[in-house]
């Protein structure tokens, strides 16, 4: 497995996938497990994927990697640990795949789906807002749901699905919000729910790890009069669990398309 993370310039985010991926690693104690990130800190997919092909062109390499069992011709499942579909999963993945294939023609590559949308990412949300003291499913609280914001029109029409899908689960209310790229802003949001008689209004933070917009939606939605926001999904045992399962899909698909 090769995951995919966006990356950042704030160390707590590669901390917080190293975790996450040690979460996964414990679940498939049998897969390889590398991290890579598409921006601001190496190692990036590319680099990787070279990395597992020279070796694995190599019996000793090969032996290395999983005691002798592992080659190209095995191939590596790239899962991008993004939350929705948009530019990063669509444009700039499907690039790094069509570099390495150029380089490396013998090795397999199966490409997973993005984590979200997924029922155990609702799970994580709550399970997150609870440890911001938010009871899930109180009647009397209304949650936005904060997402980063894309210009791809489907990834936030994604969120604003999810906040839908979500609301019957016992909440006040269920409303997106963007943080960028999109309205309405979480301030923005906050403050509509508290005008239309909300008693209390938390914050589901609809990020993987921590950085610079997970920060700016806890001090505009504190500001904007939010009880509480929510820490980033990060290791929560369901993202780890949809990973691997992203994973075992990735798997089944490539091998129903080889039978077809």
């Amino acid at each position: 497995m090769v995951a995919v993370a966006h990356g950042s310039r704030d160390p707590r985010a590669a901390a917080t996938v190293t975790e996450l991926l040690d979460g996964v690693r414990d679940r498939r104690p049998d897969v390889p497990v590398h991290a890579s990130f598409l921006d601001h800190g190496p190692p990036a997919p590319d680099r990787v994927l070279d990395g597992l092909a020279r070796d694995a062109e190599r019996p000793s390499g090969a032996r290395r990697l999983i005691g002798g069992g592992w080659g190209p011709e095995d191939g590596a499942v790239v899962l991008p640990l993004l939350l929705t579909a948009a530019y990063h999963s669509k444009t700039d993945i499907p690039g790094v795949l069509s570099r390495v294939r150029a380089r490396h023609p013998r090795l397999r590559l199966h490409t997973a789906e993005t984590l979200g949308p997924h029922g155990l990412l609702m799970d994580a949300l709550e399970r997150r807002l609870s440890d911001a003291g938010v009871e899930p499913g109180d009647p009397d609280t209304a949650v936005v749901l904060v997402s980063a914001g894309s210009s791809h029109a489907s990834a936030n029409a994604t969120i604003a699905r999810l906040a839908r899908e979500w609301r019957p689960r016992g909440w006040r209310d269920v409303v997106p919000a963007y943080a960028s790229a999109a309205s309405p802003g979480p301030a923005e949001a906050v403050a509509a729910l508290l005008d239309a008689g909300a008693p209390r209004v938390a914050v589901a933070s609809y990020f993987l790890a921590p950085g610079y917009f997970a920060d700016k939606v806890r001090t505009a939605a504190l500001d904007a009069g939010a009880a509480a926001v929510s820490p980033v999904l990060g290791a929560a045992p369901e993202v780890a669990e949809l990973v691997v399962r992203r994973y075992d899909e990735a798997l089944v698909a490539s091998r129903t398309a080889t039978a077809v």
